[in-house]
Protein backbone atom coordinates (compact mmCIF):
# COMPACT_ATOMS: atom_id res chain seq x y z
CA UNK A 1 0.00 0.00 0.00
CA UNK A 2 1.73 3.33 -0.80
CA UNK A 3 1.36 5.80 1.60
CA UNK A 4 2.96 8.93 -0.25
CA UNK A 5 -0.59 10.88 -0.42
CA UNK A 6 -0.91 10.96 3.21
CA UNK A 7 1.97 12.64 4.14
CA UNK A 8 1.10 14.54 6.98
CA UNK A 9 -2.54 12.54 7.50
CA UNK A 10 -3.15 10.24 10.21
CA UNK A 11 -3.31 6.87 9.42
CA UNK A 12 -5.22 5.41 12.53
CA UNK A 13 -5.34 6.24 16.06
CA UNK A 14 -2.60 8.89 16.20
CA UNK A 15 -0.45 7.90 13.81
CA UNK A 16 0.98 9.79 10.94
CA UNK A 17 3.17 9.63 7.91
CA UNK A 18 5.83 11.39 9.78
CA UNK A 19 6.01 8.94 12.76
CA UNK A 20 5.75 5.92 10.51
CA UNK A 21 8.75 7.68 8.72
CA UNK A 22 10.41 8.08 11.88
CA UNK A 23 9.71 5.03 13.23
CA UNK A 24 11.66 3.14 10.16
CA UNK A 25 14.60 5.03 9.78
CA UNK A 26 17.82 4.85 10.43
CA UNK A 27 19.00 7.48 12.79
CA UNK A 28 22.63 8.21 13.28
CA UNK A 29 24.38 8.34 16.54
CA UNK A 30 24.33 12.14 17.73
CA UNK A 31 27.84 13.45 19.80
CA UNK A 32 26.90 11.93 23.40
CA UNK A 33 24.55 8.81 22.07
CA UNK A 34 26.65 6.56 22.09
CA UNK A 35 27.88 7.14 25.57
CA UNK A 36 24.76 6.63 27.04
CA UNK A 37 23.37 3.88 24.89
CA UNK A 38 26.31 1.98 26.41
CA UNK A 39 25.54 2.73 29.64
CA UNK A 40 21.70 1.76 29.37
CA UNK A 41 23.09 -1.58 27.96
CA UNK A 42 25.84 -1.94 30.79
CA UNK A 43 23.26 -1.13 33.79
CA UNK A 44 20.47 -4.03 31.94
CA UNK A 45 23.47 -6.25 31.93
CA UNK A 46 24.15 -6.40 35.63
CA UNK A 47 20.73 -6.36 36.39
CA UNK A 48 20.12 -9.49 33.76
CA UNK A 49 22.89 -11.21 35.40
CA UNK A 50 21.38 -10.80 39.41
CA UNK A 51 17.92 -12.24 37.24
CA UNK A 52 20.38 -15.04 36.34
CA UNK A 53 22.03 -15.71 39.61
CA UNK A 54 19.21 -15.33 42.37
CA UNK A 55 16.45 -16.82 39.82
CA UNK A 56 15.72 -20.18 38.88
CA UNK A 57 15.93 -21.14 35.07
CA UNK A 58 12.09 -21.12 34.28
CA UNK A 59 9.77 -19.45 31.76
CA UNK A 60 9.55 -16.56 34.13
CA UNK A 61 13.10 -15.87 34.05
CA UNK A 62 13.27 -15.83 30.24
CA UNK A 63 10.07 -13.44 29.77
CA UNK A 64 11.85 -11.35 32.92
CA UNK A 65 15.25 -11.28 30.50
CA UNK A 66 13.43 -10.94 27.26
CA UNK A 67 11.42 -7.77 28.65
CA UNK A 68 14.95 -6.24 30.40
CA UNK A 69 15.66 -6.50 26.44
CA UNK A 70 12.69 -4.83 25.08
CA UNK A 71 12.85 -2.28 27.60
CA UNK A 72 16.61 -1.41 26.77
CA UNK A 73 16.08 -1.48 23.24
CA UNK A 74 12.92 1.12 23.90
CA UNK A 75 14.92 3.29 25.65
CA UNK A 76 17.78 3.34 23.29
CA UNK A 77 15.04 3.98 20.56
CA UNK A 78 13.68 7.16 22.42
CA UNK A 79 16.98 8.45 22.75
CA UNK A 80 17.36 7.92 19.00
CA UNK A 81 13.76 9.09 17.66
CA UNK A 82 13.21 12.18 19.83
CA UNK A 83 16.77 14.00 19.95
CA UNK A 84 18.01 15.54 16.77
Amino acid sequence: MRLSHLAGASLGAMVTQADLDNRFVYHAPLPGQTERYRSLRDQAKSLAEAIVAGTPESREQSLALTNLEQAIMWANAAIARNER
